[in-house]
């Protein structure tokens, strides 16, 4: 259910300033008596006034999603509150492009106001925020395991010609390649324009960018039913999906990993990347498809005889649950999860995500910062590619949506 009016409260710190840094955001109801949303990540080495900026930007997204008019913003961070209450100029090169972002959020509602609290009145956001930098010792041990087992990360393979992989042109190379090539630099600033994100976004540095890969053809999917947590397997033209799609991938090489959820038709069509590219499939739980309840093989006719008040409400409502199931909102928070840990755990790489529909859309929502109405209206092909690419500072950049020119 939307919410018209709430409170956002968001913290961010840095131990070192800079250092390991992490932001927390929540949003309460209006009265301040109910949480609606929770968002904490760690987003590497970054200064606290960088952490307190991506922390107002997680807040003011939650607030968007859940449909409110009318935002009261509380921050602990002087800084923050009166660059956006436009009281300070905001002077520093890191900042302006935050600002920036948050200001167009903030142009989405009828309303945002900012106040500066005391840190005693922000501690649900403090303990978030610390929490997400605590994050960061568990990834620095992750990426240590991860360089001590398998190698993957390191991996270098070479051909006849001795050639490595890694030198020879991907799709991401081409990618790149054909927006330098759009761009006019002056001979002076070739380093800045290396390191500029896309667009008007104002990021800086490399992203962590997420090829997501919807899964093959299913007996369900041909008949239009959904298909939640049953397990229907590949059907030939799915497995035949699969394969030509794990062509493309390692005729364009670039992916670094694969992971997967772990349903079996997802996991077939990971697997046959993977197996093109020498890589393993990581499975992830949260890449799980939405969880339909007793509409579980049910064609959308059957599911609206069934249940057909519900229904009408589950369709304009992203808090409404199916039958035993679970809502759209619940899928978004685990969905984040699992975002928030790939960034964490391979910054500037690729990985192929295979997994649903739903996690698909909602992992393009978060990149647009867009709201829940996106996951009605974008129609994702079976099989098919989009691209999203969550930069380092904060900004996102949607890169592609339902390629299936490979098949």
């Amino acid at each position: 259910m939307s919410e018209r009016a709430v409170i956002v409260e968001a913290d961010g710190g840095s131990r070192g300033n800079p250092g390991p840094a992490g932001y927390g955001a929540v949003v309460f109801d209006a009265d301040h008596g109910r949480v609606l949303a929770e968002r904490r990540e760690f987003i590497g080495i970054a200064t606290n006034n960088v952490a307190e900026y991506r922390g107002l930007l997680a807040g003011l997204a939650a607030a968007a999603e859940l449909g409110a008019e009318s935002v009261a913003v509380r921050m602990d961070s002087k800084l923050v509150v009166e660059q956006m209450s436009g009281r300070w100029k905001v002077k520093h090169a890191a900042m302006i492009p935050l600002a920036d972002q948050a200001r167009r959020l903030v142009a989405g509602f009828a309303e945002v106001r900012f106040t500066w609290i005391p840190r005693a009145q922000n501690s649900h956001a403090d303990r978030l925020a610390n929490e997400a930098m605590d994050d960061g010792a568990l990834v620095d041990e992750v990426h240590a395991a991860e360089r001590t087992s398998t190698g993957v990360a390191e991996r270098v393979t070479t051909g006849e010609s001795g050639v490595s992989e890694r030198d020879l042109p991907s799709w991401a190379d081409e990618a790149e390649q054909a927006r330098k090539s759009a761009q006019t630099v002056s001979p002076s600033e070739p380093a800045r324009a290396a390191q500029t994100g896309p667009g008007w976004s104002g990021a800086t540095g490399s992203p962590t960018r997420l090829v997501l890969l919807r899964h093959g053809q299913t007996e369900l999917s041909i008949q239009r039913r959904y298909s939640g947590r049953g397990n229907p397997p590949l059907t030939a033209l799915g497995r035949e999906q699969a394969a030509r799609a794990a062509k493309h991938f390692a005729g364009k090489g670039g992916i670094d990993v694969v992971v997967s959820s772990p349903l079996g038709r997802a996991r077939e069509t990971a697997e046959a990347t993977a197996n093109a590219l020498g890589l393993p499939v990581r499975v992830i739980d949260g890449l799980i498809e939405t969880d339909f309840g007793e509409w579980e093989g049910l064609t959308f006719a059957e599911a609206v005889q069934r249940d057909s008040q519900t229904h009408a409400e589950w369709l304009g409502d992203t808090s409404v649950r199916a039958p035993g199931g679970e809502s759209f909102d619940e899928v978004r928070e685990r969905v984040d999860a699992v975002r928030r840990d790939l960034i964490a755990r391979y910054p500037a790489s690729t990985v192929l995500v295979v997994s649903h529909v739903t996690p698909i859309k909602l992992l393009l929502q978060l990149a647009l910062a867009v709201g829940p109405s996106l996951l009605y209206k974008l129609h994702l092909d079976l099989a098919s590619t989009s691209i999203a690419e969550f930069y380092p500072d904060g900004p996102t950049s949607v890169r592609l949506v339902n390629d299936t020119s490979y098949l």
